[in-house]
């Protein structure tokens, strides 16, 4: 059976997905055209900016982000039906991350500038593609106010369920550190990309991929999620 200390060890992993969050879309957002692959509420509202003639966006980008986020959510959603896979969900998604993620950094690398706008959108598709599986598997999980890309329920959940709204501040701890995790990768990616362009950040982010699914393949996590795995079956 897991315990807590297992479903801690998950939730570590599911911060460290949350700082690479902020850190990717940094880095999408202020050195590929304002642009988020992991944050597709972002695109929807820029799409909108831009509709109404408000100046600076990428709608191609924008779209091309969308499109490739469904397809790669589409196939984590593929993935997550492999049923002999399920408790090895989350390593092939972080691992899937940190390849493309890399494959992503050498696009940015080889191209040298971001004016380059077919490297740009490749850069783009390409990290769309990774998280859109991501968000498919860690949706899967169903694990509380970790969904690793978006922070508008966990800040609701966190005023909401605090004590001065009546509550009792159950999940307070994982909602402050999504937050925490959120800022401290946005933070991270900002200063890489204006200092040093999108391609460092970028192998940074796949480097701590992989090291987070190395992580995991030795963690209590898997423990947990092979108790969940077992649970869903007998439901």
């Amino acid at each position: 059976m897991a315990d807590d200390a297992d479903q801690r060890s998950l939730l570590r992993i599911l911060l460290a997905l949350t700082l690479l969050s902020g850190l990717i879309d940094a880095v999408c957002y202020l050195g590929l055209g304002r642009v988020f692959t992991a944050n597709m509420t972002g695109n929807v509202v820029v799409l909108g900016f831009a509709a109404a003639g408000a100046p600076g966006f990428s709608v191609a980008g924008s779209l091309i982000s969308l499109a490739v986020f469904l397809i790669g959510a589409v196939a984590g959603g593929r993935i997550r039906r492999l049923e002999r896979l399920h408790t090895r969900l989350l390593g092939i998604a972080i691992w899937c991350e940190a390849v493309f993620v890399g494959v992503a950094a050498l696009v940015a690398f080889l191209a040298g500038t971001a004016a380059d706008s077919g490297a740009r959108f490749a850069v783009i598709a390409i990290l769309a593609f990774a998280m859109g599986i991501r968000n498919a598997v860690v949706r899967g999980l169903g694990v509380p106010d970790m969904t690793t890309t978006v922070l508008t329920q966990t800040l609701t959940g966190l005023a909401a369920d605090s004590r001065v709204a009546g509550g009792d501040d159950t999940r307070a701890g994982r909602r402050i550190g999504s937050v925490v995790a959120m800022f401290i990768g946005a933070v991270g990616g900002a200063a890489l990309i204006l200092h040093k362009g999108p391609a460092l950040p970028l192998a940074i982010s796949a480097g701590l991929a992989a090291i987070t699914g190395v992580v995991l393949r030795f963690s209590r996590a898997r423990r947990f999620l092979a108790a969940s795995a077992r649970g869903s079956a007998k439901t």
